[in-house]
């Protein structure tokens, strides 16, 4: 498969199209073909769009021959999760209900990838309402790891991750409350980066264009895709503010100076749980990597982070217990037990213990920022555990609590509202470990560019063929 269209990234192909070594028709054909070749095996892509990606890509050929200008992934197909919004198209949040909901105007991430001259190929699959981190979706089904298919691909974009992973589209757009654009790059093998909060702009349509404090203060939208150059580009085409996003700020982002040596900590088993020995081992190689690069590599710990998941579960678990009757109209079976089971550890806070939660919020934040003065960056799991059997959420209170172990070190990244970009470095039980590099606020690029360093040394394996 070797040099085939559809396995090359975002940037080679928009190169190769924009020098004419090939077109963009040929480009679309090529992740058309390939979706219809693997697709039934993970079910990740659940809507292709092939007549308009075609006509798009005859429009982009036309263009280059007119010699006019190229956006920076002219040419190039991205695929959508779908609880994004597309004009024209259905934000079904991976639900019947919102299997029609037409979203009247795009979302700003979609608008700039299109204006950058990327194209439209398929929507991927989420789990209902994006509230878990294994996809399986009452309306489109479930996500099939391409490493081991009955093993999870994570959630909520599990469906990007799997696409991604096996050539179906070479850059994709997902979105974060939980490790969502983390969680199925560890469990893929791919790259992805959750924004620092506000750098990206987030709007919606459906189920109300009004978010809810928890969502306003710690959901974000991001890039996914094989390389961390692709990752890059496509953060760099869709950062910056829009008036529709009230928290979205014109952010000045620190990136790694040239020759610039950092302290960066790394964290190969974070307190709070337990971790598999090859994903600290992965997290310790990447610090190699890095300490290899010319870095001073400690192993150290941010201040209070076991205190960092509670007050995250409050937050977003408070306000789910407030909309459980609506969340059971419709969700289906698996989103409505896991939901139950979550809620049986974090029953509803009182309003003192709310406000209580979010004072400890902003402490941890401030502590954190100032431990960030002296490390200035931190390598850590993304789930301390390789990807879980489909439905072990399921699997009673245990399910439950190995599933919120595993899942711990995203955590602090959505409260305190942190860039996080995951990057593969090793394998666990037959399947990719991914490991974060985490920074203070507005050091989005900085960690962009030492994820490059650990790739530079540990390249990753995709895309794949899809495996039993």
């Amino acid at each position: 498969m070797s040099g085939e269209l559809w396995t090359k990234g975002a940037l080679e192909l928009a190169a190769d199209i924009k020098a004419k070594r090939t077109t963009s028709r040929a480009v679309v054909e090529a992740h058309l073909a390939r979706i219809a070749e693997v697709n039934p095996a993970v079910n990740a892509v659940v809507k292709v769009l092939a007549d308009d990606a075609r006509r798009l890509a005859d429009a982009a050929d036309a263009s280059v021959s007119a010699g006019g200008s190229l956006g920076p992934l002219h040419g190039v197909p991205f695929t959508i999760k779908e609880n994004i919004d597309v004009a024209g198209q259905a934000t079904t949040h991976g639900v019947p209900i919102f299997a029609e909901a037409i979203a009247p105007s795009s979302s700003p991430a979609v608008e700039r990838m299109l204006a950058a001259g990327a194209i439209p190929i398929g929507r991927t699959n989420l789990p209902d309402m994006g509230l878990r981190i294994h996809t399986d979706s009452s309306l489109h089904g479930r996500t099939k790891n391409p490493w081991k298919s009955e093993r999870t691909a994570g959630g909520s974009s599990g469906g990007e991750g799997a696409a991604l992973a096996t050539g179906m589209s070479p850059i994709g757009l997902g979105n974060d409350i939980g490790g969502s654009l983390r969680n199925p790059a560890h469990a893929c093998g791919i790259s992805s980066i959750k924004p620092s909060v506000g750098v990206i702009p987030d709007t919606q349509t459906y189920p109300s264009p009004d978010r809810s404090p928890a969502f306003a203060a710690m959901a974000v939208q991001g890039v996914m895709a094989r390389r961390v150059a692709d990752v890059r580009a496509g953060f760099d085409i869709v950062a910056g503010p829009d008036p529709r996003d009230p928290i979205s700020v014109p952010a000045r982002l620190t990136d790694l100076a040239p020759g610039e040596r950092l302290r960066v900590a790394i964290l190969p088993a974070p307190p709070g749980g337990s971790t598999h020995p090859d994903i600290a081992t992965a997290v310790r190689r990447a610090g190699d990597a890095l300490a290899d690069a010319g870095h001073d590599v400690v192993e150290a710990t941010p201040p209070d982070i076991e205190l960092t998941y509670l007050v995250w579960a409050i937050m977003l678990f408070s306000e789910l217990s407030d909309i459980r009757e609506q969340l059971d109209m419709v969700m289906g079976e698996g989103g409505r037990t896991l939901i139950g089971r979550i809620l049986e550890f974090f029953p509803r806070v009182s309003n003192v213990e709310h406000y209580l939660a979010m004072s400890q919020r902003d402490g941890l934040a401030r502590r954190w920022s100032m431990w960030f003065e002296d490390h200035q960056a931190l390598v850590l799991p993304t789930w301390t555990q390789p990807p879980f059997v489909f439905d072990d959420d399921l699997a009673g209170a245990d399910g439950a609590t190995r599933i919120l172990e595993l899942m711990r070190p995203v955590l602090p990244a959505n409260l305190l509202g942190l860039p996080s970009v995951v990057v593969p470095a090793g394998m666990a039980d037959e399947l990719p470990v991914g490991v974060q590099v985490m920074g203070a606020r507005f050091t989005d690029r900085r960690c962009l560019s030492l994820a490059e360093q650990i790739e530079q040394r540990l390249p990753g394996a995709t895309p794949i063929d899809p495996r039993p």
